[in-house]
């Protein structure tokens, strides 16, 4: 459907965006790698593996579902990041800085499904 979805700017910021909960969670305590380090990684993952899979899809519907459970995937990590400033395993700017990036790639995600 769409050829070379990774050169898509929704991508390359999902994709950093990843990176940077990678790097994040690493700081939190041990207890939690089972638990919200492994929820926040995981939904940093499905943006773009949703990305991916929904751009190889062969009808519009298909791939408007997908980009749309990447979007959900966006809103998961919303909270989850948020909940994680909470209880103080990130502080305050961490997670300002993280729901701006995380907000821009829903906006974008938003504008992709009504561009397909």
């Amino acid at each position: 459907m769409i050829s070379n979805i990774e050169n898509l700017d929704v991508y390359r910021y999902a994709h950093d965006l990843t990176i940077k909960i990678y790097n994040i969670t690493q700081t939190f305590p041990r207890e939690e790698i089972y638990g919200l380090v492994s929820q926040m990684r995981r939904a940093a993952v499905s943006i773009c593996s949703n990305l991916s899979e929904g751009g190889s899809r062969i009808s519009h519907a298909e791939m408007k579902n997908f980009i749309g459970i990447a979007r959900g995937s966006v809103a998961e990590l919303r909270f989850q990041v948020t909940l994680s400033c909470d209880i103080g395993f990130i502080p305050e700017q961490t997670k300002i800085s993280l729901l701006s990036d995380i907000n821009k790639i829903h906006k974008m995600l938003t504008g992709l499904i009504a561009k397909v």
